[in-house]
C-alpha cells in the first residue's frame, strides 16, 4: 500500500486561535459545493471537496488550509469520505494514523467501485493532531483521493481504475 505525504501533511490544525487567519477564499454555492477557489480551512473541507498539493512540505507536520479548487476544474485530490474519532483521550500519533488510514481505506471501494489494492488510485488521511484534538475538539478525518498519473477534473466517483 502506498500513501502520499501521510507523515507530512497529516494534521488539520494547532490552535483555535489560527482558526481566524484562514478560511478566507473560497465560495460556495447554496448546497455548499465550492465555486471559486481559495484557502480554506481545514476544519471546514468537507466530503465533495476538491483541492491542490500544498507544494513542498518537507519538515511540515500540521497544515491549517489547503487550496481548493471547484471539482470542475483539474485538481490534484478530492475528500471522498470521512471519519470521526469517538470522544476521548488522544490515542497518540501512531493509533490515530493507523485508524485513519484504515477508515478511509474501509470506504474506498464504495466510492471508487474497485478494492483499493487493485486500484491505481491514492489514499491520502487528513487527521487531527493531539493539539488540534485536546484544543479545538477536533475528531476529523478527512479521506482524500488522488491520481499518481496527475491532475483530473471531475470526481473519481465510481472511476474504477
Amino acid at each position: 500500500m502506498t500513501m502520499r505525504r501521510t507523515p507530512l501533511l497529516v494534521a488539520l490544525l494547532t490552535l483555535p486561535l489560527v482558526l481566524a487567519a484562514c478560511g478566507q477564499g473560497e465560495t460556495r454555492d447554496e448546497s455548499g459545493e465550492i465555486t471559486t477557489g481559495g484557502d480554506t480551512d481545514v476544519f471546514t473541507i468537507a466530503v465533495g471537496d476538491c483541492f491542490d498539493d500544498e507544494g513542498d512540505l518537507s519538515g511540515t507536520t500540521e497544515v491549517n488550509s489547503l487550496p481548493t479548487v471547484p471539482c470542475s476544474q483539474a485538481h490534484d485530490n478530492e475528500v471522498y469520505a470521512e471519519y470521526v474519532f469517538p470522544d476521548g483521550d488522544y490515542p497518540g500519533t501512531d493509533a490515530v494514523e493507523t485508524t485513519a488510514t484504515q477508515e478511509c481505506l474501509a470506504q474506498w471501494k464504495t466510492f471508487v467501485g474497485l478494492d483499493f489494492e487493485a486500484s491505481a488510485l491514492e489514499v491520502y488521511p487528513i487527521y487531527p493532531t493531539q493539539g488540534s484534538w485536546e484544543q479545538a475538539d477536533d475528531r476529523v478525518v478527512s479521506c482524500a483521493i488522488w491520481d499518481p498519473a496527475g491532475p483530473v477534473t471531475g470526481t473519481l466517483e465510481g472511476a474504477a481504475y
